[in-house]
Formats: C-alpha cells, sequence, structure tokens
C-alpha cells in the first residue's frame, strides 16, 4: 500500500524483547462463568481467541488472583495457587497466540475486598477475612492489617505467579495496581496510614510494595520478559490522590516495568466508577489527559484505556505522543475484529460501542458479557465455526427496518439468502432515531448509521415508504418473513391527556424546541429520565413523575450509576411513588403517598411505556411457510434483546 492511512496506530512496538504487531492492545474483561473448580469452560477460550482473531496486538485475561486464601474476592475466581490451573491457562495462552497476538497474563489481589459478603454468593455469608494495609471497619467487616511477613508472603506470590505464566506461554504479566484494588489500597493515603516503611504520608513508603513485587516478578521472568503494571493515575473523587500523585508514583515505577497502563478512578467509589468505565455521558477518551500527563515524567513505555475505538482518535493520541499504546476493553467487546477493520480501511463497517454498560451488568448477574451491538458476544463458542452460507436459499421478507429488522436482513444476507426489507418510514432505524440529536446518544447514531451501511453494501433490496400488508406480503411470495415492527408509545388514561400542552417524548427529541421553560415527565423509567436529561441540558426545569418506588434500570443497574450523576448535576426533581392524577393547562395533579400534589408546568411529557405492535405482526402469520417475530412487537426491552434474536432467528434459516 503506498499510502497507509493509520501509521502510527499500525506501527509495530517492542517491549522488553517481546515485540507486538500494532498499538491496539486488548484490555483486561473477565468472564464469570466458571465452573465449580475454577476451570474456564470452553466459551472462555473462544471468548479471548476471538479478540486476537480481529487483529488485537496483546490479549489480556482477566484478572487471576495471586493467593486462593487472601486475595480473591469470590469463590469462582482462578487463583494461581491452586492446583490444576496450569493445563487450562496453558491452553487459553495458545488459543490467543496462534493467531499472531501476545498473549497476557493479568495478576491481581482483592486485598481488604477479599472473601466479601455478597447477596449474590453463599446466601450473603462471608467467605473468610480480608486483609489491607490498615485495620479499617467496611461494611459491617472488619478489615485486619497484613503484617510484615504477610506482606513478604504476598511478593513471593506474585513472582511465583508471573513465573508460571511465563512458563505456561503467557508473553507479558500485567500487574494490577489500581481501580481500588491491592496495590492502590497501599497507594492511596486514604487506605494507607500505616506507620512503618509500607506506608505513611510518604509515597515513597506507599508505593514501596508495588515496586518490591515489580522487583521480584522482574527477577522471576528475567530481564526481556515484558512487564505490564496498570494504574489508575488519579483517584478521581473528593479526598483521592490526584494526577500530581499519579506522576510521582509512574515516576517511582520508571525502569521497573516494560509498559506503565495509565487507567483512572476506584471502581468502589460509586461516583468514580463512571470515570474507570466512561459512560455514555462522557465524551470519547476523557482519561488519555492521564496518560499524557505522565508521558514526560518516565522512560517507559506509557499507554492509555478508556472510552477509546476510534481510528482518527486512536492514532492522533499515538502519533502526537500522548501515549505510546491504546488499550481498548468495551470496543472489543462490539466488534473484536475493530483493529483489522481500521487496517483494511472498513472503519464504516466497525460496530460501534454504545457504552451502555450492558456487557458489564450481565456480567454481574449471568457470569458472561452480552453486548447490546455484538450479537456474538458470550456465544463465540457457537458462532465461530459456523457455516456463512446457509444450506437452503430462501427468500426473506422483513417488515420493519429498525435494530432487529435491520440486523435480520445482514445475517440473512451473510448466508446467502435474497433479503427484502421494507420500512414504512422514510429512513431505516425504526423510532429510536428520534433520538439522533441527543449528545449522550451520538454512539447510538453512529452505530445505526453503521448497520444502515451494512444494510446498503449488501445485496439487500431496500424498500423505504414501505408498510407490509397481508396483501403486500403474499404479492411478494417470499419463503420467510420476519416481522419487525417494533412498538408504539403508551398515551395513558389520565383526564386532560389529549390537551395542547401534552406531548409524548418522542415528540419531545425531535422537537425539543416546542417544550417550555418548565415541563412534568411523566414515568421514570429509562425513556423518561433520558428525556428529562436532555431537556434539561437545554435549560429548562423538569420534574419526573413515577409511580412506582425507584428508577426502573431495564435490567442495567450500571447504566443507572453514570444517569443519576447526570440528574443531579442538572437539578431535575424526581418524585417516586406519586401518580399523576390530572392534567390542566397550567400542569400536573398528582397523588403521593403525603396526600396531592401540583406541579406547575408549560408541557407534560408521557414516557409511561411501549405497545406492542403484535396485531399487526401476526397478520402476516399465514403469509409465508416460515415466520418469525422479533424484537419489541414480540414485547418492548431493549436493543441488546432485538438484536440478539434477530441474529439468531436469521442464522437459522435455511437449516431445514
Amino acid at each position: 500500500m503506498s499510502e497507509f492511512k493509520y501509521p502510527h496506530l499500525f506501527d509495530p512496538i517492542r517491549l522488553g524483547g517481546q515485540l507486538f504487531r500494532n498499538r491496539i492492545f486488548a484490555a483486561p474483561t473477565g468472564i464469570r462463568c466458571m465452573r465449580a473448580d475454577s476451570i474456564y469452560p470452553e466459551e472462555v477460550f473462544q471468548y479471548y481467541r476471538r479478540k486476537a482473531m480481529g487483529g488485537a496486538a496483546a490479549v489480556a485475561t482477566g484478572q487471576y488472583m495471586v493467593d486462593a486464601e487472601r486475595s480473591a474476592g469470590y469463590p469462582e475466581q482462578i487463583c494461581l495457587d491452586r492446583p490444576g490451573v496450569d493445563l487450562p491457562l496453558g491452553k487459553l495462552a495458545f488459543s490467543i497466540s496462534r493467531y499472531g497476538a501476545v498473549p497476557v497474563l493479568e495478576l491481581s489481589h482483592c486485598g481488604m475486598y477479599a472473601n466479601r459478603r455478597s447477596a449474590s454468593i453463599n446466601d450473603g455469608k462471608s467467605y473468610g477475612d480480608a486483609y489491607g494495609p490498615v485495620e479499617m471497619e467496611l461494611g459491617d467487616r472488619i478489615i485486619k492489617p497484613m503484617t510484615e511477613e504477610m506482606i513478604e508472603q504476598t511478593i513471593a506470590k506474585f513472582a511465583q505467579a508471573a513465573a508460571n505464566g511465563k512458563r505456561w506461554g503467557y508473553g507479558m504479566i500485567m500487574l494490577h495496581a489500581g481501580h481500588g484494588w491491592f496495590f492502590h489500597q497501599f497507594l492511596s493515603p486514604t487506605t494507607n496510614t500505616r506507620k512503618d516503611k509500607w506506608g505513611g504520608p510518604d509515597i515513597e513508603n506507599r508505593a514501596r510494595i508495588t515496586i518490591a513485587t515489580c522487583d521480584a516478578i522482574r527477577k522471576a521472568v528475567g530481564p526481556k520478559f515484558p512487564i505490564e503494571i496498570r494504574i489508575s493515575g488519579s483517584e478521581c473523587f473528593d479526598g483521592g490522590y490526584d494526577i500530581e500523585e499519579g506522576i510521582k508514583f509512574a515516576k517511582l515505577l520508571d525502569g521497573h516495568v516494560d509498559l506503565i497502563h495509565v487507567s483512572a478512578g476506584n471502581h468502589e467509589v460509586r461516583d468514580s466508577f463512571v470515570i474507570t468505565h466512561p459512560s455514555m455521558f462522557i465524551g470519547d477518551g476523557p482519561n488519555v489527559r492521564f496518560a499524557a500527563a505522565i508521558k514526560p515524567h518516565v522512560k517507559t513505555a506509557v499507554a492509555t484505556i478508556g472510552a477509546l475505538g476510534e481510528a482518527e482518535m486512536m492514532e492522533e493520541i499515538i502519533a502526537s505522543g500522548k501515549a505510546d499504546v491504546v488499550e481498548l476493553a468495551r470496543s472489543l467487546i462490539a466488534d473484536p475484529d475493530l483493529p483489522n477493520k481500521i487496517r483494511m480501511g472498513r472503519e464504516k463497517e466497525i460496530n460501534v460501542c454504545l457504552r451502555c454498560l450492558n456487557c458489564f451488568a450481565n456480567q454481574q448477574s449471568h457470569g458472561v458479557k452480552y453486548c447490546a451491538v455484538n450479537p456474538e458476544s458470550g456465544h463465540e463458542h457457537e458462532t465461530l465455526w459456523e457455516p456463512r452460507q446457509s444450506g437452503k436459499k430462501k427468500r426473506v421478507l422483513i417488515a420493519g427496518g429498525g435494530i432487529g429488522g435491520m440486523e435480520a436482513a445482514i445475517t440473512a444476507a451473510s448466508n446467502g439468502h435474497e433479503v427484502i426489507l421494507c420500512e414504512k418510514n422514510d429512513e431505516l432505524g425504526g423510532n429510536i432515531r428520534c433520538e439522533k440529536n441527543v449528545p449522550f446518544k451520538h454512539k447510538l447514531d453512529e452505530y445505526l448509521a453503521g448497520q444502515e451501511y451494512k444494510v446498503r453494501k449488501a445485496a439487500i433490496d431496500v424498500r423505504l415508504n414501505t408498510e407490509v400488508t397481508p396483501e403486500y406480503a403474499e404479492s411478494l411470495r417470499p419463503d420467510v418473513i420476519i416481522a419487525a415492527m417494533g412498538a408504539r408509545p403508551i398515551k395513558p388514561p389520565i383526564p386532560g391527556i389529549d390537551g395542547k400542552n401534552v406531548i409524548g417524548a418522542e415528540y419531545a427529541y425531535i422537537h425539543p424546541e416546542t417544550v417550555g421553560d418548565r415541563a412534568v415527565v411523566l414515568g421514570g423509567g429509562l425513556v423518561g429520565l433520558e428525556i428529562a436529561l436532555y431537556l434539561a441540558m437545554m435549560g429548562k426545569k423538569i420534574t419526573v413523575v413515577e409511580m412506582m418506588d425507584k428508577i426502573n434500570d431495564g435490567g442495567n443497574p450500571l447504566h443507572i450509576i453514570g444517569l443519576n450523576i447526570q440528574l443531579r448535576k442538572y437539578g431535575i426533581d424526581l418524585h417516586f411513588k406519586t401518580k399523576a392524577m390530572e392534567i390542566n393547562e397550567k400542569g400536573v395533579r398528582c397523588e403521593a403517598e403525603d396526600g396531592d400534589i401540583f406541579f406547575e408546568a408549560d408541557n407534560v411529557i408521557y414516557a409511561v411505556g411501549q405497545r406492542p405492535l403484535q396485531e399487526e405482526a401476526l397478520a402476516l402469520r399465514t403469509c409465508a411457510p416460515e415466520f418469525y417475530m422479533i424484537g419489541d412487537c414480540v414485547v418492548s426491552k431493549n436493543i441488546p434483546a432485538a438484536t440478539s434474536v434477530a441474529h439468531d432467528v436469521a442464522l437459522n434459516i435455511g437449516r431445514v
């Protein structure tokens, strides 16, 4: 190629004696679907292998614990000092390296969060003691202080785990020293007030255990074997250390490791969680500034992470010297082929991460990362070797060009079927296109645009402004009909709901300029809260009324963390256990626990749910030999549900 668009991003880098094929590293992301004996099942090997196939230069495992007695946070975590872990972890390393990526073993220790109680684990019972820098109360537990002997034992555990990792076939060791875990607990002045050489006001003492561990690992793995360390450049909360302290820590690490991986925040501090894992309410690459601040002060290579994935931004980060490596986590879950697609000039085909945290929420509830926009995520072991051409080519009619309809069309066309995609409106994307101008939904609009690009590029007959009636469907003589007609907003039966000052959330998204200075939103689900936030960002005073006693998170409580921060920031007034009883031209009369209350408003916006278009979909059920209903026309859910069902239904066509 005479011209290469991203020369810096795809310039190989050498760390220690190891060559990495480009500057895109797959950051650690774990899976909790282990067996009772803490050994990975087959799907985990395929999860990491898939990233290596996609072109990442390095693929890091999730956290592995170095001490079965004192380091694990929950019982399923793999502990490297338990017998029997060598063969599966060796297999995992080989699964990654066979595709040219360097397998990276992440070593960690939960410290004072070890053996903790969880409502979902062991009926809330604690599994044992936890040790931190000092004695402290943590919830209803007493954390015990680590003795000098325990500290030396822990350092030795890390060194032995690193030596084993090298022997098992890993090409780099990553030491996790950020995000509130063990080494971070020693580094932070808020948790380490020891009086000996391992703590106190001097950062040299608080960093001593980390430096000593790096040196012990170096001795165990040899001078040319690369060591990466992950740190929080800043804790990003009141009372925590800032970037100046992060720079001092990095300078102490300089020369002891081969790559300083600069993250941010503390996952145990709620408002800091969305900095460590940037939410959709934060712009691209918000934590690059921490790596850029550290880079001039060290000779060691520096990596950055956090809401990265856009090719031009990543190229600029490397080219400008802000960092030497970009590490991606959720972006490679959304699309593990991202590196290869960028290299081949196919950026428009990348599945854009929505930063909705659906993957993380599913890991907590199901042990597996199911992505909102990548239907293969969590199913890599099932889909990796599936044939891309079906056994029997069929004529497929898809009624509805929303999220589910587009995914079904793309999948069916890729399997060789003749696909006709009909959408009754004048653009693809469905009702959710009404949110395209919302600042915190720009990634959603990018995703929809990417899906539309794939539809247009494929051999799909797209028919806009076309409603699929039974007569129209029969005239096309399809072998298969997929009904993806979606849902429509429910208009609640409240006196005054038809007033001129009352509108639906969809209309408010499209025409925010018609909403007055004060508005009441009926409905405290995601639709109601997000339209409330959008209008509040435009300077309007918003009140939200919800009948239930809390926010309906739609099955994704982690998204609510970031949303709640924004709701507080923009002063949105939330009223739970409050029912709208009557609307008039001046506002809404509601019934609350303490009696009636009247909220003055220029406009009232309803966002109380969706009615699936079931009857319209069922009218097509006899118009083809095969018939499927997918997405919101079955039951109104969310993007992940629509995407995954659409993909799997379309993939199954032609099997019989």
